[in-house]
């Protein structure tokens, strides 16, 4: 057809933007039977998600796979509750057209098992609106078969989202086979053994399904009927599910129909044989389509919310135009199921997080950032506008740290036990499900995740605007019941002691809409401080909201300021759960020799079933621990192990933390060291973990700072807008240092004129001490300068007062060296 692919050249496109060459430009690929397997990995390196062609995932076995315990999820899908008397918009409807989402985390390759120290990662946080998970990729160049790679399926299933892996067979065009179609249907006797290890590899990671995008063409109705038949072989079996693209036909032609018809409807129900659980139509529906598409799912015995009406937002995200009254008529019944292709637009289209938030609220819950408030007349109004949120929170325990899964630094009960950036989604609490809904009488608070303090993990929920009356922040839609030894904790931090004005608020299942409170309490100090209030009264009850409400009635406040670092609903005490055990290094690799090595490790799960998640860390000489990673599963990669100095051997704990957010006692073990540490002067900042003030793009981060590279172009740069400008960089351990080196503008080819001007270098050795100067230069118009000292610090800081000779605004740091021993 005279037609473009949209899934397929978005795919193409994706891919070229990842650094990674599409299939249209790739050389021919080789036949299934002669396609390399990915290299087997080394004993310590970094583990990645599992891709195949359909020949080679027939040799693919957890058992010899060195990777496939590292990319387990340990998170059941959890139930979903939704009451449509407390849906945020008169308009969005419960129980009507839902969801699914395609999105593309990484490339098909070198996708990092959990998580990676790159704190700029698509952390999707709207999970209350989406009922599948697509986890997008693919190509004829690394492999068309992709499973999901264990933190999405984590965060997914804690929120009640199922998620499914890709087979994507391309068109000749962009390197497809249809010898390859053929390998996956391949049979022996009366088995489909391609199907056998979709099912295998769902079943052992933990995932729900498997999305067919099958664009080959030059098949013929055998082909389809083959098709069919490992789906519907697939489909009895059950516990793993097929969505089917709306591309190939019965005919075995790809022609895509915009539509359900009799050319397509085999592929999702045949007679009494359900083919798959839900179709994407592609991207050109059309009202009377969408109409005839409703009609003949009904004849079938399906429910026209199995289809799911694609629109493509890649290019454009929220300005991309949609025909919302065909899909979602007003005082009608949805028409079909919405199907959304790569909403991670909101993160590749952003300069920086801030900017990341708002694109992704703007999305989401429309222009306003208010799900209760969306203009319908707009061409984006938001999807909260049309579908109901529904919450995963219906058991206890109930515990929220707002941690989004990614972050500059990580606290561990309020105390900083790691910095640098991160993003890891297993970690991910399942966020408010109304992002932000506010009542007041007056002026409306600010909710905000704030990464510049935490509790727990690396943000917060902040509160802060002018107080004038009392404001009502409804945060999660809930079916908790409540027991006699019931409590409901807060963790709040406050700017000065005293009064936090603040209450807890919740409403119950026999009166959803009206809010009981209970008072929090005044702080004693400045910190983090836990307040537990008791439920009991209310014991045979079952909480339906909880919200927090902030007391105005005492008089105004134009600079109200709060952070709450937990909500928690229990019952009985914190549980300390039992210890893991068997602590061991499967494998370790050096990175730099003598001074930095990379780490598998595995331990023994803890019983009881009551582990949300295992806590590494590393101890220090002086006592102190340092946080390392952190996964639900039982195996864990730790990227980056430092010397220091010249101790003989490092010793790691593993803890459980519990589902209510004790920890268990360690499990131990020494890992050591080869050989002596480098003699002399090295730059110990490199590759270090670094935070800053803030990045004036995506890509312009802080550890472009510490990467060891000024040639890489205008990007190879940290670089940023913010009044204040700083860049702290940890070195793991108080290292005796001699020198600094900054490379400015100039030493990454840009203009002498962007060279920083006035700049001072401070250090500290713990998070609790002062900083310490230990350079300051005004007037500087060098390229590079050298600034010798003689200190011992672990944390080094460089603060920019003067970021160019002339006034344009911006830092550009290329490289911030700390040379030392």
């Amino acid at each position: 057809m005279s037609r473009r692919l949209p899934l397929l050249l978005s795919a193409a496109l994706a891919t070229a933007a990842l650094g990674v060459v599409p299939a249209a430009q790739a050389a021919p690929a080789a036949p299934a039977a002669t396609v390399p397997a990915p290299p087997a990995a080394a004993a310590g390196n970094q583990p990645y998600a599992s891709y195949w062609y359909p020949g080679t995932i027939l040799d693919w076995d957890p058992a010899t796979d060195p990777d496939a315990r590292f990319n387990r999820s340990r998170v059941p899908l959890q139930p979903r509750t939704s009451d449509p008397s407390l849906a945020a918009n008169p308009n969005a409807r419960a129980g009507e057209g839902k969801i699914a989402s395609l999105v593309s985390f990484a490339p098909t390759s070198n996708n990092p098992s959990q998580g990676s120290a790159d704190p700029n990662y698509y952390a999707f946080g709207y999970w209350q609106y989406v009922d599948k998970l697509v986890f997008w990729g693919g190509s004829a160049g690394e492999g068309l078969i992709l499973a999901p790679n264990p933190t999405v399926i984590d965060a997914a299933h804690r929120n009640g989202v199922k998620v499914y892996g890709t087979v994507f067979f391309p068109p000749a065009a962009y390197g497809g086979r249809l010898q390859w179609v053929r390998d996956f249907v391949q049979k022996s006797g009366d088995h489909y053994p391609v199907a056998d290890k979709l099912v295998q590899a769902a079943q052992y990671y933990g995932f729900d399904g498997w999305f067919i995008n099958q664009e080959t063409g030059g098949g013929d109705s055998g082909l389809a009927s083959e098709v069919r038949n490992l789906m519907q072989y697939t489909e009895a079996k059950r516990g793993t599910e097929f969505m089917w693209y709306d591309a190939m036909t019965t005919s075995g032609a790809v022609d895509w129909q915009n539509a359900l018809t009799s050319a397509n409807s085999p592929f999702l129900q045949a007679g009494p044989k359900r083919t798959s659980d839900s179709m994407f139509l592609n991207f050109g529906w059309t009202a009377p389509g969408l109409d005839s598409s409703r009609t003949l799912a009904h004849q079938l015995g399906r429910s026209e919310y199995d289809l799911y009406s694609g629109i493509d937002t890649e290019a454009n995200g929220y300005n991309t135009s949609v025909d919302w009254d065909t899909l979602f008529p007003a005082g009608r019944p949805h028409t079909t199921s919405l199907g959304l292709y790569r909403p991670e637009w909101t993160w590749k289209a952003a300069t920086d997080r801030a900017d990341f938030y708002a694109k992704d609220a703007r999305y989401w819950v429309g222009a306003n950032g208010d799900p209760s408030n969306t203009d319908l007349s707009g061409s984006w109004p938001g999807l909260a506008g049309y579908v109901a949120e529904s919450s995963p929170i219906t058991a206890k325990p109930f515990v929220t740290n707002f941690d989004t899964g990614q972050g500059d630094f990580y606290n561990a009960a309020g105390t900083r036990v790691a910095t640098g950036g991160w993003n890891n989604l297993s970690l991910q609490d399942v966020p408010p499900t109304y992002r932000w809904v506010v009542d007041s009488g007056g002026s409306k608070l600010s909710p905000s995740i704030d990464f510049t303090d935490s509790y727990q993990g690396g943000s917060s929920l902040r509160l802060s605007g002018t107080l004038d009356s009392t404001n009502t922040v409804r945060l999660y839609q809930t079916s908790l019941p409540v027991a006699a030894d019931t409590g409901l904790d807060l963790v709040v931090k406050t700017p000065a002691a005293g009064p936090t004005r603040l209450k807890a608020a919740v409403s119950f299942t026999d009166t959803p809409g009206s809010f009981t409170t209970v008072d929090v309490g005044a702080n004693a100090g400045t910190g983090w401080e836990r307040h537990t209030l008791d439920l009991s009264p209310y014991a045979g009850r079952t909480i339906s909201q909880l919200a927090l409400q902030v007391d105005g009635s005492s008089g105004p406040d134009p600079a109200y300021d709060l952070r709450v670092g937990q909500v928690a609903v229990h019952d009985g005490s914190v549980e300390k759960p039992a210890a893991p055990g068997g602590l061991t290094v499967l494998g370790a690799s050096e990175v730099t020799a003598g001074a930095v090595q990379s780490l598998r490790l595995s331990w023994t799960a803890a019983p009881g079933g009551n582990v949300h998640h295992y806590e590494v860390y590393r101890r220090n000489a002086d006592g102190s621990r340092t946080f390392l990673g952190a996964t639900p599963n039982d195996a864990y990669f730790v990227g980056r192990l430092d010397r220091a100095g010249g101790e003989a051997g490092t010793t790691l704990d593993v803890e459980a933390v519990s589902t209510t957010y004790g920890h268990s006692d360690v499990a131990s073990t020494v890992v050591g060291w080869n050989g002596t540490p480098p003699s002399g002067s090295t730059n110990l900042a490199l590759n270090r973990p670094a935070t800053a003030s803030g990045q004036c793009n995506a890509n312009e981060g802080p550890a472009k700072a510490v990467n060891g590279s000024v040639g890489g172009g205008t990007g190879d740069k940290w670089c940023t807008l913010t009044t204040a400008k700083w860049l702290e960089v940890d070195l793991g351990s108080a290292r005796k240092l001699d020198r600094f080196v900054v490379e400015h503008a100039q030493a990454g080819g840009e203009s002498a004129s962007y060279n920083t001007r006035d700049f001072s270098i401070q250090v500290r050795s713990k998070t609790t001490d002062p900083w310490t100067t230990v350079a300051t230069v005004t007037g500087n118009t060098a390229g590079t300068t050298s600034h010798p000292v003689n200190t011992t610090a672990r944390y080094v800081r460089l603060v920019v007062t003067k970021p160019t000779q002339t006034a344009d605004p911006a830092a550009r740091i290329y490289e911030f060296e700390a040379w030392g021993q």
